[in-house]
This record gives structure tokens, C-alpha cells and sequence, in this order.
């Protein structure tokens, strides 16, 4: 499931605010760990309760920072956490093309702003039926954030390689939906018309069973007679 950036990072901020933590977390790359330099800690303590959202945007080695592409490309691919192992420019562009690529090459995914057509997606790529309908619930901790203008645009910087992964996957995902659901119609209306063609068999083949009286002389099937012409004009 991927979500709108802005919204994700701020869920996030809330939720580490309330003392949520990674502590347990390994960060495992290439078969081991990230070294303290590698990776600082944002605070010191048990826990980072309490941090506000201008605290939390300023550490530089948040992993909330483009935490979906992280958490999707393969992170060997630019020496996992050692950022002396190419330049920046190089590694997002190579992050983010991983992402993207990881994400295309999965048979499903959602989108949480969009929850009636990821529980459709999910029904038809697995042929499975969900007992209750996806709701969406847009009134969330994220949601009722006051944000300015201009902190918008610092998360959105902050974030961008999530931005531009999640425009992506917004784009294929409404593809993947316009197509499935095109499929279905098109093996509705094929089945309709299958039905009608067997529906036209079945009266064909009852009609040609009836029973039929031939006419005088084989001239073809006539209706059944009551009374002798002759005999009527004799009464006359």
C-alpha cells in the first residue's frame, strides 16, 4: 500500500510524537547493519516523543525522508546506508528508477486515497471476495494538520523522490484498474450474447419438435380440417 507523501510523513511525525520508536529495527543491507555513522540517531533517549513537526523535518538522516522508495528499491544498488558511495544526484536517480521498476514488476498494489479500487484490484488479481466494501476514511491524525503553504512545499522537498514514485504509481494504478474492469465488461457482454445464442437454439429446437399434419397432395403442413368442404355445400 502506498500513500499520498505529504499526508504519509506527517502520519508518521504524529505517530513517533506519541513515542513510537524503531528501535528494533537491523536496517539490513548487503548482510549487515548500518554503522552509527551511517545512520545517526535523530535524538537521544528512549524515544522522540514530544518532537515537533519543524524538529522532525530538520534532522537530516530521518528515515521518514522518502521512506516509500526506500522501503521499495533495492538499496544495494547504492551501497545501502554509505552515501560516500556516490554522489547524491546519482543515487536518487538510481533509487528511485529501482522503485519504480520493483513496484511495475508487483502483481497488485494499492493506494490508501483510493480504496474501493484497490479492494477491487486485490477481488479480481487473486479471484478472492472481501465479506465487508473498503471504506474510506479521509478525517485522519495526517488530515487534520494545519499545515502553511510553505510547510507543505519543505515536506514535499523533503520527500520528493516518494513524490514522483507516488504520481507514478497513481498513473499505473488507474491503468491497471481502467484495464481490469474494461476485461470484465467485455466478458459480461460476452456472456450476455452467449446466453441469447442459446436462448435461440432452445426455441429453434422447440418449434422443430412440434408435431405437423400434411396438407392435401404433400403441398406442405395445413391446419387440421373439421368438416368436409363437400359436405357443406350439400347442406346448402
Amino acid at each position: 500500500m502506498l500513500r499520498d507523501p505529504v499526508s504519509r510523513y506527517l502520519s508518521e511525525w504524529k505517530h513517533v510524537q506519541r513515542g513510537a520508536t524503531w528501535k528494533t529495527s537491523l536496517h539490513m543491507c548487503d548482510g549487515r547493519s548500518p554503522t552509527q555513522d551511517e545512520l545517526p540517531t535523530c535524538y537521544s533517549g528512549d524515544d522522540w516523543s514530544g518532537v515537533t513537526l519543524t524538529e522532525f523535518m530538520d534532522c537530516p538522516s530521518n528515515l521518514a525522508n522518502n521512506r516509500q522508495v526506500r522501503m521499495l528499491a533495492d538499496l544495494n544498488l547504492v551501497g545501502c546506508y554509505n552515501l560516500s558511495s556516490m554522489n547524491e544526484s546519482d543515487r536518487n536517480h538510481i533509487l528511485l528508477g529501482s522503485a519504480m521498476n520493483n513496484l511495475k514488476n508487483m502483481a497488485f498494489y494499492g493506494l490508501t486515497e483510493f480504496q474501493r479500487k484497490t479492494q477491487y484490484l486485490f477481488e479480481r488479481t487473486f479471484s478472492l471476495r472481501f465479506i465487508a466494501a473498503f471504506t474510506q476514511i479521509n478525517s485522519t491524525r495526517a488530515a487534520n494538520v494545519d499545515l502553511s503553504e510553505a510547510v507543505r512545499r519543505r515536506i514535499e522537498e523533503l520527500n520528493y523522490l516518494d513524490v514522483q514514485l507516488y504520481e507514478y504509481a497513481k498513473d499505473l494504478f488507474l491503468q491497471r484498474f481502467q484495464y481490469t474492469r474494461q476485461r470484465e465488461h467485455q466478458a459480461e457482454r460476452l456472456k450476455r450474447r452467449e446466453e441469447r445464442r442459446w436462448l435461440r437454439e432452445q426455441r429453434e429446437q422447440s418449434r422443430a419438435s412440434l408435431p405437423r399434419r400434411r396438407g392435401y397432395g404433400g403441398g406442405g403442413d395445413l391446419a387440421t380440417t373439421t368438416e368436409d368442404y363437400t359436405s357443406q355445400v350439400a347442406r346448402w
